[in-house]
């Protein structure tokens, strides 16, 4: 019979620098983050009360609500939001007070740290894989997986790791970083790793147990927001599978706690109808909730102003911290 587990091969893997590498997406190529602009909520409003837009607006009211009354608004969200600009606008509302938590996958840790380190991320996958070189950078690599190892010297959760790590070794374009906002505000930033999902593990020095027990730690982080839900509301933004997993499982715990009841709101913004998204986020867990079809790159940042705009209507608006 053939042995059943073989031995790993130890034949090296070429990593290569990060620099060499051709980046399909830049800075300049951001969202622009603008203050309330005038007349904006007059054509937010008048948009029709049928379906979509309707569902938007009672979150953008709901959201304003929580937080006028001290209630949890948390965003859970894909690596492909970030990916495509979207980090300035997070980075505000979380400095406006409008976000309390965000939650993500281990992708999101990738593209956010190459932002802050240059300014610049996503490889061009269908190019580099034919080679071999795809997912293979040193500094990408060296950075996140320093940062697991960082988090349990620290005891750390792994998302206020790199958090901490950019905002320590002072990157170029931390500012653009939701990771380093969150750990300079103190807001929570918990990252759910699925081993074998990221460039990261290809890492032969990857620690998998300082991984694990930080993205373990973040789990339970994220289930003690889910347990303060109660009148608050919850957005699934672009995550199919993986966050809307967690977040089920959080709601278990939090009502085996006694802490949770059905007294919130969840949104699902997606570009598609994801079965998980619906039955996890949407369908199951809350009294209400509600599913938005749109680009992330157009409804986010018609979502970011329609809020800003609306707490400034109503007078509570906080300025940027």
């Amino acid at each position: 019979m053939p042995d059943p587990t073989p031995e790993a091969d130890s034949r090296p893997l070429h990593i290569r620098p990060l620099a060499e590498r051709r980046n399909l997406v830049q800075k300049e190529d951001f969202a622009k983050v603008l203050p309330p602009v005038d007349g904006f909520l007059t054509w937010f409003e008048a948009l029709p009360d049928i379906y979509g837009s309707k569902s938007l607006k009672h979150v953008v009211s709901e959201i304003v609500t929580a937080r006028q009354n001290g209630h949890e608004v948390g965003v859970q969200l894909g690596a492909h939001v970030l990916k495509v600009g979207l980090s300035p606008l997070i980075i505000d509302l979380m400095r406006r007070g409008l976000i309390t938590h965000i939650a993500t996958n281990g992708a999101s840790t990738i593209h956010d740290w190459e932002m802050a380190y240059q300014g610049a991320t996503s490889e061009d996958v269908g190019e580099n894989l034919p080679d071999g070189s795809f997912g293979f950078w040193r500094e990408t690599l060296d950075a996140l997986n320093g940062a697991a190892k960082r988090a349990q010297k620290n005891d750390e959760g792994y998302g206020e790791a790199v958090g901490r790590q950019i905002l320590e070794d002072k990157l170029p374009y931390r500012h653009l970083s939701v990771f380093a906002e969150a750990a300079r505000l103190g807001i929570p930033a918990t990252v759910h790793v699925a081993f074998g999902c990221d460039i990261t593990h290809m890492d032969p020095d990857l620690d998998g147990a300082a991984l694990g027990a930080a993205t373990q730690k973040d789990f339970w982080t994220f289930a003690d927001s889910i347990g303060r839900l109660d009148k608050g509301v919850w957005l699934n933004v672009g995550s199919a599978v993986i966050m809307p997993e967690v977040f089920l499982k959080a709601v278990s715990i939090a009502r085996n706690r006694g802490q949770l009841t059905d007294d919130f709101l969840t949104c699902n913004f997606d570009m598609l109808q994801q079965y998980r998204a619906v039955t996890n986020v949407v369908q199951r867990p809350p009294k209400n909730g509600c599913s938005i079809l749109a680009m992330h790159e157009i409804v986010l940042p018609l979502l970011h102003q329609a809020l800003i705009c609306t707490a400034n209507s109503r007078g509570c608006l906080q300025e940027a911290r």
